[in-house]
């Protein structure tokens, strides 16, 4: 046996804003520049992907990527400094959980692995 988590933070209607996913698709984003690139390197839709900043972003009630379309460079998507805060708090937030959970599991359920 072994213990598994998921982290997210809700709205006061019980409507997740941030999980580890969305988090994950804002780095990528950051990464790559793309939304586009972003969700091919996700593996899901650009319309997934887009739906997915924009529910967070109604959400949460702020912006959280820019596009440049055309010019020299060819254009992006980049993080706005909102999202960039919000990526490090989360990973704040969630910083040494799986150590926690993983050390009460093998207190609690130490004589089951036994087995």
């Amino acid at each position: 046996m072994r213990v598994r988590f998921n982290v997210w933070i809700e709205d006061e209607k019980g409507d997740a804003i941030l999980t580890l996913w969305r988090i994950r698709l804002l780095e990528a984003v950051r990464e790559t520049g793309s939304i586009n690139a972003a969700a091919q390197k996700m593996g899901v839709q650009f319309r997934t992907a887009w739906n997915k900043i924009h529910e967070m972003e109604e959400g949460l009630g702020t912006k959280l990527v820019e596009s440049q379309t055309g010019g020299a460079g060819g254009g992006g998507t980049t993080l706005t400094p909102e999202a960039e805060t919000l990526v490090e708090r989360f990973h704040r937030l969630t910083e040494g959980l799986p150590e926690l959970l993983e050390e009460r599991f093998k207190t609690l359920f130490e004589h089951e692995n036994a087995r």
